[in-house]
């Protein structure tokens, strides 16, 4: 299969794709992802999708960089994790100082990050509520959000169980409400996570 014959659709149709196929693929402005053998594409996020990341980057990366807990980045970032060997590349993730050894020579992170966020598109909300949500679960992610600009609020995933492909603990986190991780010293008013970005559903 040719990446021509894939580019308006989600997922691929047969679940044969490897790392080293995704490490072949031209660098065309979308976002390539397999999960379970299955190449997945994106398009270019818009506006409101990556204000909320720029947020991110704002209220929690550069503070937890500057003390010293963790430091974070946006996509694209090409991430390899156990449990099917899946390679994705979130809108943006957390490593804690000391784990700084899980960033390859070749700029590739290759473990699994403290925390992962993805910014729900309702163009296909599945993908992250479901699909990578599993996939993440079973690498045994600690922390995964799911920012949601249509509602302004945030779910928060714990407690990953591999076995079950999910997680065991969810919460959901109001746009009145102060964001508190479970796994990192992580407290942020969730108003702010969507500050300036627009109030309609996002739509990529």
């Amino acid at each position: 299969m040719v990446v021509s014959e894939i580019e308006f659709q989600l997922g691929s149709d047969n679940a044969s794709w490897t790392y080293e196929m995704w490490e072949r693929l031209p660098n065309d402005g979308n976002r390539y992802e397999i999960i379970d053998g299955v190449l997945y594409m994106a398009t270019v996020p818009g506006f409101s999708h990556g204000k909320v990341v720029v947020n991110l980057l704002r209220d929690i990366e550069f503070p937890l960089d500057r003390s010293g807990v963790a430091f974070g980045v946006m996509a694209p970032i090409g991430v390899v994790m156990p449990g099917s060997d899946p390679v994705v590349q979130p809108d943006f993730l957390l490593i804690r100082s000391e784990r700084s050894s899980l960033i390859a020579d070749d700029g590739r992170i290759r473990g699994v990050p403290d925390l992962i966020a993805e910014v729900l598109s309702t163009s296909h909300a599945d993908y992250d509520v479901f699909t990578k949500r599993a996939a993440y679960a079973r690498a045994g992610v600690p922390e995964y959000w799911i920012l949601r600009p249509e509602t302004r609020d945030v779910l928060v995933y714990t407690q990953p169980d591999a076995t079950l492909a999910d997680f065991t603990d969810v919460r959901r986190f109001d746009t009145d409400s102060e964001l508190v991780s479970a796994t990192l010293p992580i407290r942020v008013a969730v108003s702010a996570l969507f500050e300036d970005a627009e109030s309609i559903a996002v739509k990529e």
